[in-house]
């Protein structure tokens, strides 16, 4: 399978298939594990869909730090709608938080997402 082998948009479209749970069972776990592998190959969609998952708590511990520093590198890497719900999460943060992410998203790009938690 080419999620397995490490294809990017394959891993992603393995996120979306079980966040869905069309033509699998659906499992939210197994959704952040696929989005995680495509988010850390530089996939916009990717991160933006992890940062939902940490938004929503949905497979993956609620945290709107990492929903933030996601979608904060996602818009980097041009997705539109990932800037609109950065600013969303950061309405729901401390300014403390919003700087936690911040530099967490730098310390990930920077890694060339290696060290992204």
């Amino acid at each position: 399978m080419a999620g397995e082998q490490g294809h990017a948009q394959a891993q992603n479209k393995l996120g979306v298939l079980y966040s869905s749970g069309k033509g699998v069972e659906q499992d939210y776990t197994e959704a952040a594990r696929w989005y995680r592998m495509a988010a850390e190959q530089g996939v916009a969609i990717a991160q933006f869909n992890l940062g939902g998952m940490y938004y929503t708590g949905s497979g993956i511990a609620h945290d709107y730090v990492l929903a933030h520093m996601w979608y904060n590198i996602a818009s980097a890497n041009g997705s539109k709608l990932a800037a609109l719900h950065r600013s969303d999460a950061q309405g729901r943060m401390t300014r403390e938080q919003v700087a936690d992410a911040q530099a967490r998203a730098r310390v990930c790009m920077a890694s060339e997402y290696q060290d992204c938690d």
